[in-house]
């Protein structure tokens, strides 16, 4: 496996414990459910360690001290639909959220991903969090990362489940300003260009539609 300049993959107990559920083709979509939101909470503070706070004097009920705040925005755009999974769990942690959509279709013979929905809010100066379950051929997450910055968006964190190496190396050619954080760095593609040995399809056990 080469490294990655700007991909940070979780190395954590609990993080690997729950990508092993959500890997079980037996885990039922309530509890896919249920391990994707604290899989995300990982995910989301290893994408967040370095955003911006503000000393604060504070009383105890000792004496004063001085603590931090966080003081910066974050805003939380979810690729449709699998990635709404993901971004309840990021707006409940932290105090200042924005949450944007965007709604990419992905064509089965092509793998190419078509935009059918863009709803971002104000982006300046917001730590910004794209979140994209699973990272196949990077189509998808190429595509929103380029909306995002069209609508002022530029401190941006990709933060997926499951990444392959030929997503992970889209992403970097066309977005190398981008930092990525992943559960799981998985083998490759298939012929149908689904990540292997993957999880399946992301959307459709998570909302039971299979």
């Amino acid at each position: 496996m080469r490294d990655y300049m700007n991909v940070t993959i979780l190395e954590h107990p609990l993080a690997s414990h729950l990508i092993t559920e959500l890997r079980q083709k037996e885990t039922r979509p309530d509890r896919f459910r249920h391990i994707t939101r604290q899989l995300t909470v990982l995910l989301a503070l290893e994408a967040t360690k370095n955003i911006e706070t503000a000393a604060v004097r504070v009383e105890t009920p000792l004496e004063p001290t001085v603590g931090h705040k966080i003081s910066q925005g974050i805003a939380v755009v979810p690729i449709l639909r699998a990635g709404l999974g993901m971004s309840e769990s990021i707006a409940s942690l932290f105090p200042d959220v924005s949450v944007g959509y965007i709604g990419l279709e992905r064509d089965e013979q092509t793998a190419v991903a078509s935009s059918y929905y863009c709803k971002l809010p104000k982006l300046e100066g917001k730590a910004i969090l794209c979140v994209d379950p699973m990272l196949a051929t990077g189509g998808s997450a190429s595509q929103a990362l380029a909306l995002i910055k069209r609508h002022g968006g530029r401190a941006i964190t990709l933060v997926s489940v499951v990444a392959a190496p030929e997503g992970i190396d889209c992403v970097e050619k066309h977005h190398p300003d981008v930092n990525l954080v992943v559960g799981a760095l998985d083998r490759g593609l298939n012929d149908k260009r689904y990540i292997l040995p993957g999880l399946g399809d992301f959307g459709d056990r998570l909302y039971g539609t299979l």
